[in-house]
């Protein structure tokens, strides 16, 4: 496999340093560039994070010592000397739009963690093991940004990896209603208890735009291509509550669904337990060899044990059980920066890269 040149724009902020982190061994991607905002352009990486590193391991040796580059006016430098970026500023929505439509036509193919193009009808919003034809838009939006190699590429939400990846193998019985509510860690807002106290021992009923991305994001991942665009799926019908919790890492979800046709306990287990997508059979380097693990203890998953479960890739499911509203409940567990920002757009890099796109 072909060795390619990535910067991670937007370094230094927590989802940055994750990138910076999984990429320091990959056997595909080679970290070479580092991009922030001004204020940390001119420094070193180590000098620009400082005290703000908060990845389990230590600052990669290699990346230490490489100087920032301002994201935005070194942006001509940037992408002519890689094979593609990772994005995960932070910045308001349109900035961030304009700064990534702006690589893609310097000809740099733009991975991206931002929501920003989420709703970009010719930008592929991928789930490897869910929805990896939608990569054939991208032809559809070179042709609107008159690029050969560039373009965008965005990871969904990270809340919807808990509970869309359980759900979409179940399709086939006609889901009809969804309710999930999720718990999300406090890294998902860029937090640790260290620069967040007010977390702990608390609960926030509230993270904005969260459900409204909950509810809506799914429906483009179970969408279709049309012409030049994606057109969402219309059901199944989902509604969220989106609740902040005090834990560092890991999305939790509790699920309630209904079918057209219901499937039994046993049938939901054995399609779980038998799921598998493309990065499973292209044998990408960061995809977990089995997607979806159930559990048959009546405590698990739990966070603390399970968020980490193939390098923090897999997704964790337990407590299946019959609904008196609904047809069936259960709980669903992912690493939200892993799976759910960092891990999953790196997964979906490889995808691109294994079909070609980045050539």
């Amino acid at each position: 496999m072909k060795h390619y040149n990535v910067a991670v724009i937007g370094a230094t902020g927590m989802v940055g340093q994750r990138f910076v982190s999984l990429l320091e061994h990959h056997p595909w991607f080679m970290v070479t560039t580092l991009a922030a905002s001004p204020r940390s352009a001119g420094k070193t990486y180590a000098e620009a994070v400082d005290s703000r590193w908060v990845m389990p391991t230590p600052i990669p040796e290699k990346n230490r010592d490489m100087i920032v580059l301002d994201a935005l006016n070194d942006a001509e430098k940037i992408a002519s000397a890689v094979d593609f970026i990772f994005c995960a500023v932070d910045m308001p929505k349109a900035e961030i739009r304009a700064l990534e439509e702006r690589y893609a036509k310097l000809e740099c193919p733009v991975i991206s963690n931002n929501s920003a193009h989420r709703h970009t009808k010719d930008v592929p919003m991928i789930v490897p093991e869910i929805n990896a034809e939608h990569a054939e838009i991208i032809h559809a939006q070179r042709k609107r940004l008159g690029t050969k190699r560039g373009f965008i590429a965005v990871k969904s939400n990270c809340s919807l990896q808990s509970y869309v990846p359980a759900l979409h193998p179940l399709l086939s019985f006609g889901i009809t209603n969804v309710l999930a509510c999720t718990y999300q860690a406090i890294s998902g807002a860029g937090k640790t208890f260290a620069t967040w106290p007010e977390m702990i021992d608390n609960v926030i009923p509230f993270i904005g735009g969260e459900e409204e991305k909950s509810e809506i994001e799914p429906l483009k991942l179970w969408g279709h291509i049309e012409g030049n665009e994606i057109v969402d799926a219309v059901s199944p019908n989902i509604t969220t509550q989106c609740l902040r919790v005090p834990v560092s890492d890991g999305h939790m979800a509790a699920v309630f669904v209904s079918f057209k046709n219901k499937p039994s306990i046993d049938q939901i287990k054995q399609i779980w337990s038998e799921f598998r997508g493309p990065a499973q059979d292209m044998q990408l380097p960061s995809a977990p060899k089995k997607f979806l693990h159930y559990f048959e203890e009546d405590d698990r998953p739990q966070t603390k044990l399970d968020r980490n479960l193939e390098n923090g890739m897999a997704v964790c499911i337990g407590r299946l059980r019959e609904d008196k509203q609904y047809d069936y409940k259960f709980v669903c567990l992912s690493h939200n920066t892993l799976r759910g920002a960092a891990g999953g757009a790196i997964l979906m890099a490889e995808l691109l890269a294994k079909l070609g796109y980045m050539d």
